[in-house]
């Protein structure tokens, strides 16, 4: 019987020839992880040594990746003391895929992991972020998972009871037209599938829209799995994203390529025309409460976010960029700008895109999650909108439950920044 992607992931972690569905397995771990709550897998993992005489050892330092992204600076001195913890840890366990504050190296840890070639196809990647779904962009089956789960991982360099889940097979046909992204192609699937409608499964991409994506945009369908209920989403390898991890991820050595069967069994098949299909934005207070952009228009906007793990990309900055060179942004409308690295704010640099955006009148700010989860930096008043190329828009999730968020693509942020409601880029902004 032919196996999807992630049985042959999981029958590779696990030393067997093929698994089914349904199986239960303890699959070997090719990279863990986390951000600022590794402060809190500390803890778990040094609870697990107690009483042992042990010393607590990570089962692999070379295969344990820390980023902080998610409060960059730290914006209080409890921050501050959690991140000095994992300093320290991460010194005395000799771990050294760890990219700490400094503009050379820091970054949203799903674009890092990427960018610094952290991630291989054929690779088992858990991390404690939901939306470490983000990494099948590469072809990796790569998941979200607690840090009870994760101090489990550092111990053993495998995870406990993982159930070989079904794939939904999704084909994406057609091409995308002008000012038509990937950001509107997940945000279609989501609302096609529903919060719900992938629940514990994988959704595996197809067709000549995919096949025609760079990494920017397959990390970006990836990374928003996860809203529609998946436990993650993976796109076959190809010259693609061996171009990516050699070019821009500098991977010089073998890159070991897998692929579905061409019998492999799926939960369902799903295919899309991208031919005919609109901006779409994503309405409060849902992610699956997706509609085309005409139905939106109009709507009055205050603050708009360019930026984080979905859409932070060079791309995306050269898209608004290209939009809001030579314009303004409307009086009374705030845009923030966080680009996913310092890689790439300083080539965002050196291509102009950061001079035409904030000379249209953005923010920039240094790379990370910012007002993305409502934590640090760029959070709504009371009664205020926002319209934002992030990833979630649940009530509170930029910091006030009295406000509202919309999301959308690069394209239709910029122009909407340009008129100070939500507009459709095809229209001019």
């Amino acid at each position: 019987m032919g196996q999807t992607l992630v049985q042959k992931i999981l029958a590779k972690a696990t030393g067997q020839k093929e698994v089914q569905i349904g199986d239960i397995l303890e699959p070997r771990v090719d990279l863990a992880m986390s951000h600022e709550n590794a402060a809190l897998v500390i803890n778990q993992f040094q609870e697990i040594f107690k009483g042992t005489g042990l010393e607590p050892k990570v089962w692999d330092p070379n295969k344990i990746a820390i980023i902080f992204d998610h409060r960059v600076p730290a914006e209080s001195s409890k921050t501050a003391t959690n991140q000095k913890k994992v300093r320290e840890f991460v010194a005395q366990q000799g771990i050294n895929k760890f990219h700490d504050i400094r503009s050379d190296e820091m970054g949203i840890c799903h674009q890092i992991l990427p960018e610094n070639g952290y991630v291989r196809p054929g690779y088992l990647v858990v991390g404690t972020d939901s939306h470490t779904t983000s990494h099948g962009a590469l072809g990796a089956f790569s998941f979200g998972i607690g840090a009870t789960e994760m101090a489990s991982v550092w111990t053993l360099g495998r995870i406990l009871n993982v159930q070989v889940p079904e794939t939904i097979k999704i084909v994406v046909n057609g091409k995308f037209k002008e000012f038509v992204e990937p950001k509107d192609l997940i945000l279609y699937i989501v609302g096609l599938l529903g919060a719900e409608g992938a629940n514990f499964k994988v959704i595996e991409f197809h067709g000549e829209a995919i096949k025609n994506m760079n990494t920017s945009g397959r990390l970006t369908i990836c990374n928003m799995t996860v809203e529609a209920g998946a436990t993650s989403g993976i796109v076959p390898p190809d010259d693609e994203t061996v171009r990516y991890l050699r070019e821009v991820a500098g991977v010089k050595d073998e890159i070991e390529m897998i692929s579905p069967d061409l019998d492999a069994t799926y939960e369902r098949e799903v295919v899309i025309d991208v031919s005919n299909l609109e901006p779409q934005i994503a309405c409060p207070h849902t992610v699956d409460n997706v509609k085309p952009i005409s139905e939106v228009a109009g709507v009055k906007v205050n603050q708009i976010v360019l930026g984080s793990c979905t859409n932070g990309r060079l791309e995306d900055l050269e898209t608004a960029a290209k939009i809001l060179k030579g314009k303004k942004i409307a009086r009374g409308v705030r845009m923030l700008v966080f680009p996913a690295s310092g890689r790439i704010l300083k080539e965002a640099i050196r291509r102009g895109y950061v001079l035409d955006l904030m000379e249209a009148g953005a923010v920039v700010v240094n790379p990370g999650c910012g007002p993305c989860l409502g934590v640090h930096q760029g959070a709504l008043g009371d009664g205020e909108v926002a319209l934002s190329t992030t990833n979630r828009n649940f009530k509170g999730r930029m910091g006030n439950p009295n406000s509202e968020v919309y999301l959308c693509s690069p394209s239709v942020a910029a122009a909407s920044a340009i008129t100070g409601v939500i507009t459709d880029p095809r229209n001019g902004g």
